[in-house]
């Protein structure tokens, strides 16, 4: 939201959107038109109703197979979902073709740290963290409830050097340093101090 700043009037993209809960906070913050791509038909019915008698409007589709309108929105999101897609730099094109002159493209992703080996998803609440085969990108399948979740590994560098290639100049990076107001002990607020889960980058035009 911080490198978001004031999105009062603006037209939002938000890729990824799940069940559209943040779409309802950028509405309140001022943001004119609000518009989802979700892949999940469950995430879409889900946000069809929270986002119900707003000016939004939800897509089922993948973000690869997504139309994106051309010189359309003031600001691009994507919150924890680029780094489940094989290959981001076409994408990236197109969220750049899709904003306006001056439009600000903001996402998260889980931190490369954190991608690069599966075995740091095996265990909740851990106090150790695997890195391992961090310059080795791509594929890592990773145990989820009984399920398996298909991520795909890149570095901090790889997401520079994409977002470059598609045209965008990088404004912020941010790794979501924790605050101590946001925990409810010094316990869990000293673990999360040891390493970082987010990355998010803002981009302009």
């Amino acid at each position: 939201m911080e490198l978001m700043g004031d999105i009062a009037g603006k037209k939002v993209l938000d890729l990824g959107c799940g069940d559209a809960e943040f779409g309802v906070e950028l509405l309140k913050q001022g943001c004119v038109f609000y518009e989802g791509v979700e892949g999940s038909l469950n995430m879409v019915q889900k946000a069809v109703s929270v986002l119900d008698r707003t000016t939004s409007k939800i897509h089922h589709s993948s973000m690869e197979a997504w139309d994106f309108p051309l010189d359309h929105y003031n600001l691009v999101v994507s919150r924890l979902a680029l780094h489940y897609l094989e290959n981001v730099e076409p994408v990236f094109k197109q969220i750049y073709n899709a904003l306006t002159e001056d439009g600000l493209f903001v996402f998260s992703v889980q931190h490369p740290i954190l991608t690069s080996s599966v075995q740091s998803a095996t265990k909740s609440a851990r106090t150790d963290w695997i890195v391992d085969d961090y310059f080795h990108t791509g594929k890592r399948v990773e145990p989820w409830i009984d399920e398996e979740v298909v991520k795909y590994h890149r570095t901090t560098e790889d997401y520079f050097k994409e977002l470059k290639n598609a045209g965008f100049t990088i404004e912020e990076l941010s790794e979501c340093s924790p605050r101590r107001e946001n925990f409810k002990s010094d316990e869990e607020y000293a673990r999360r101090m040891r390493i970082p889960l987010f990355l998010i980058f803002a981009c302009s035009k």
